[in-house]
């Protein structure tokens, strides 16, 4: 894969990862489910962990897939009607545009589902890896953020040692994007406070 993009193409390709990224699907689904406002709940994030401190699994189930797949759909809308290098920069913006949605003052989630969705288009063996890291250390430990944070941290090596060098780049990005979003969580694993899956309460 060669950067062969204009910057008019690179824009739009942004602009279209951004929107797809930003559909707050939790929100919605809490909404429909009947739970009210997902923000008032739990850790107040609107990702799929935190759907599933409703105790619905099934909508929990839902948001994590759609979650996941608007950053697949951006890499490969992106790629296959704008140019195959656009699918990396619209991959990374779905992620920034779930992070931080304009239509929630840009108060969103962590981004590790959109992330590993647009790992799994970007290079469906990066992303299987990070994906198989996720669930190894979340069946160990029972912690989804310590899961999360190691899964995303590996990206960039098995991007690495996959000779995916644009890859590798957008996953150093979307990794350290996401450690600075679990910051709280970093400090509740340090100080051995941080919830393990299947609990309703995160403050």
């Amino acid at each position: 894969m060669t950067w062969e993009l204009t910057p008019e193409t690179t824009t739009l390709a942004i602009a279209i990862g951004y929107c797809l990224g930003s559909i707050p699907f939790g929100l919605v689904l809490a909404r429909i489910g009947g739970y009210g406002d997902i923000r008032k709940i739990g850790s107040g994030n609107i990702g799929a962990t935190n759907v599933l401190r409703t105790g619905n699994k099934p909508l929990a189930l839902a948001t994590l897939l759609l979650d996941s797949g608007k950053g697949a759909i951006a890499v490969f809308l992106c790629g296959y009607l704008l140019a195959p290098e656009a699918a990396i920069p619209a991959g990374v913006a779905a992620v920034f545009g779930h992070n931080f949605p304009i239509w929630l003052k840009f108060k969103g989630g962590k981004g590790v589902a959109t992330t590993l969705g647009t790992l799994l288009a970007m290079a469906w063996p990066v992303g299987l890896g990070a994906c198989a890291t996720w669930l190894v250390v979340a069946a160990l430990f029972r912690i989804s953020s310590l899961a999360a944070l190691v899964g995303l941290a590996l990206a960039p090596a098995f991007a690495w040692y996959l000779h995916q060098d644009l890859v590798m780049w957008a996953s150093v990005i979307l990794a350290i994007l996401a450690w600075i979003r679990h910051h709280t969580n970093i400090k509740r694993l340090l100080s051995g406070n941080e919830p393990r899956i299947g609990k309703k309460k995160e403050n």
